[in-house]
């Protein structure tokens, strides 16, 4: 039985329309709603977001991601022996069958392996990742696929300018692999459901329609005030449970919502933002997919090295919250 876990692979996918700041801006004004790019920038860092055509789902962009992840890891669909899938807009209502089955299917996995989705919201792939390596530490799988998929398009109300603006469709994945060499070093998850509705989508299936509303409600100030104070403390607990300082992260890399969020966390780890990774300014919030999107990102232009040590952690409604330790 392998000790450890590391990741072996990563993958992203981004739908190929981009929506800048200047087309929200545009697309908000035929609505007869104020912005402008100073003040979404302003507000969040973000600069653009992607959006899916018509008919892409999020098993499409997983399944994109996670082709390139595995190829990444030198594997073949077919080794995989599990999928974990985080999403919080799956492909059918009612979340069945999961998009992890579905994904299974677009890379033509014929093992049977298993698949099933999870549900945190933005903290989702942090929780999938704490998943899939406790099923490798304890012998059950071997090389395992994490996903992150996501469009959060389909359910944002256009005529509220304060949460349509944040948010993206996009996918990223990794493969962790059984080891004898460490790798997640340390993860820890967290919920309070007393906070449930400073983020949610509330709205309900009820003799098949509609109960409520099927759009993302957001307290911004609510959330923010959250994030900050949850983050640093699990960031904390994981580097205590390693044996670490903060000192020794190569790479801070944070839920990719909202610029200010990402900047208190770091500032209050001790780290300049130079070890931080950042996104969010291309792709907007895409909730489950933001992690595994940035750390793709840096992990193929270079920046995250062999040996290095990168933190994970994310917020998302529930309220939920977590964090992962590793080296790669």
């Amino acid at each position: 039985m392998s000790k450890y876990t590391r990741i072996v692979g990563t993958g992203s996918c981004l739908p190929p329309r981009r929506v800048s700041n200047h087309d929200m801006t545009t697309l908000l004004a035929a609505r007869g709603l104020d912005t402008s790019d100073e003040w979404i920038v302003s507000r969040s860092g973000i600069s653009a977001r992607h959006f899916a055509d018509d008919g892409v789902l999020s098993s499409d962009l997983g399944a994109t991601a996670a082709r390139h992840a595995i190829d990444m890891a030198g594997l073949k669909p077919d080794d995989i022996d599990l999928i974990i899938v985080a999403t919080s807009t799956p492909d059918f209502l009612g979340g069945f069958p999961s998009t992890a089955c579905v994904v299974q299917r677009k890379l033509g996995i014929t093992n049977d392996c298993a698949a099933l989705d999870v549900q945190a919201v933005c903290s989702g792939f942090v929780y999938a990742m704490s998943v899939a390596d406790n099923f490798i530490r304890c012998g059950m799988h071997k090389r395992v696929l994490v996903i992150g998929a996501e469009v959060f398009s389909r359910i944002l109300d256009f005529n509220d300018r304060t949460t349509c603006v944040l948010f993206g469709d996009g996918a990223g994945a990794v493969v962790l692999a059984a080891s004898d060499e460490p790798g997640v070093l340390a993860t820890r998850l967290h919920a309070d459901g007393r906070h449930a509705d400073i983020l949610c989508v509330p709205g309900a299936v009820q003799g098949g329609a509609i109960a409520g509303s099927a759009f993302l409600y957001m307290d911004g100030q609510a959330v923010f005030k959250l994030a900050v104070s949850v983050l640093e403390k699990v960031a904390n607990e994981v580097l205590q449970i390693a044996g670490m300082e903060a000192s020794q992260i190569d790479w801070l890399i944070p839920h990719q919502a909202n610029i200010r969020i990402m900047q208190g966390t770091a500032k209050k780890l001790g780290l300049p933002m130079e070890k931080m990774v950042v996104t969010v300014d291309q792709h907007g919030n895409t909730s489950a997919a933001s992690i595994p999107l940035a750390l793709d990102v840096a992990m193929r232009d270079g920046r995250i090295k062999a040996g290095q040590h990168i933190m994970l952690e994310a917020v998302g409604g529930g309220f939920t919250w977590g964090a992962v330790l590793a080296r790669i």
